[in-house]
């Protein structure tokens, strides 16, 4: 069993970083990009409607990411992106460790919150894209090292 949990976190850890290093869905290879899946346990603790905030509560950690058309990878802008997690400041069942933000014209998103700490295993945040006019994804990506201050998500949506 543990080397199936070592083995799936691996995967997942690259297929991450292959995601946001461009190896996948690049702009060379927009034409045909296929729309990003809904991950399991992704939506838990989600909350309709998390308001866009500047930041969730004191900050320190930075979440970014990228919001693209699925098929020719154009950006999306103004696409609301939820984050929540558990953090130094609560728990992700906790209203005040939800926040929402709005993509810019070039797509990219940022919103900064406390630090990620472990709950329920490894230290993880969850992303929705809700905005409605594309079809719903939730996000669970798992921090490589809990200690990181930084992650990167990259969206690609499909009409809903």
């Amino acid at each position: 069993m543990t080397s199936f949990w070592y083995s799936r976190r691996k995967a997942l850890i690259a297929t991450g970083a292959a995601m946001t290093s461009g190896i996948i869905g690049g702009s060379a290879q927009a034409q045909g990009l296929a729309p990003t899946r809904t991950m399991r346990s992704g939506a838990n603790n989600y909350r309709p409607g998390a308001p866009i905030v500047d930041r969730i509560g004191g900050g320190g950690f930075l979440m970014t990411g990228r919001i693209r058309r699925a098929g020719d990878g154009a950006p999306l802008e103004g696409q609301r992106i939820q984050v929540w997690a558990h953090t130094t400041e609560g728990h992700e069942r906790d209203s005040r460790s939800h926040g929402a933000t709005l993509s810019l014209a070039d797509g990219s998103f940022q919103i900064e919150m406390p630090q990620i700490v472990p709950a329920v295993g490894q230290a993880h945040a969850h992303l929705a894209y809700d905005g409605g006019a594309f079809k719903t994804v939730f996000l669970r990506p798992i921090l490589e090292n809990w200690r990181d201050t930084t992650m990167h998500v990259d969206f690609v949506l499909e009409p809903a």
